[in-house]
């Protein structure tokens, strides 16, 4: 397989595939822990192998996920992986329909709501867990003075950290015996405000 790159996004069609809670869950999981068969899909979100694969074609419809075919042990085992290694779009592609333009909002919200959530779930993690964890997690915010072209530079800056992160990630993940590493969740948003 080629390597992955960030998709553009400017197909509503696919904005409201992947907006799907279920959907995102199951990108992120392909995200995470790389090519997975429909049974382990749905054993990590608790779902029917029915239902994953019901989801696995509307993803592949929208090009999002692809079969991975080599990793299969028979014909009937199916493998899945993403088809790109993130997905971004702009609200400029989608502003010339107006149908188009309320599927952006809405998949706009419904990955605001993903993200808070992830935060949400680790602030009710049990003490023990956040114990584990101690002072390493971290949540920040400035409220910068910038122009378009500053928040642009200051996007492409902390892309490139996360780049390079993920990179160190996928390499660490690979090593054997460091019982504490697990998927740790980034996000930030860089917006004009209001205080």
């Amino acid at each position: 397989m080629a390597e992955r790159h960030v998709r553009q996004v400017t197909d509503s069609r696919v904005l409201a595939a992947m907006s799907h809670p279920l959907r995102r869950r199951l990108l992120d999981v392909l995200t995470v822990y790389g090519p997975q068969p429909v049974g382990a899909l749905a054993e990590r979100t608790g779902q029917a192998p029915a239902n994953i694969s019901h989801h696995m074609k509307v993803m592949r419809e929208c090009d999002l996920v692809e079969e991975a075919p080599e990793l299969a042990r028979d014909r009937r085992e199916r493998w899945w992986r993403p088809v790109s290694a993130g997905l971004r779009w702009s609200g400029r592609d989608f502003d010339d329909d107006p149908g188009e333009a309320a599927v952006l909002r809405a998949a706009e919200s419904l990955n605001l709501d993903h993200q808070v959530g992830l935060v949400r779930e680790w602030y009710a993690a049990p003490d023990e867990e956040q114990a584990v964890w101690g002072e390493s997690t971290f949540a920040a915010d400035r409220w910068l003075h910038l122009t378009p072209a500053e928040l642009l530079e200051l996007s492409r800056d902390l892309v490139a950290l996360l780049d390079r992160w993920s990179a160190r990630s996928a390499e660490a993940a690979a090593e054997p015996g460091d019982e504490t590493r697990r998927p740790v969740f980034v996000f930030a948003h860089g917006i004009p405000a209001t205080p």
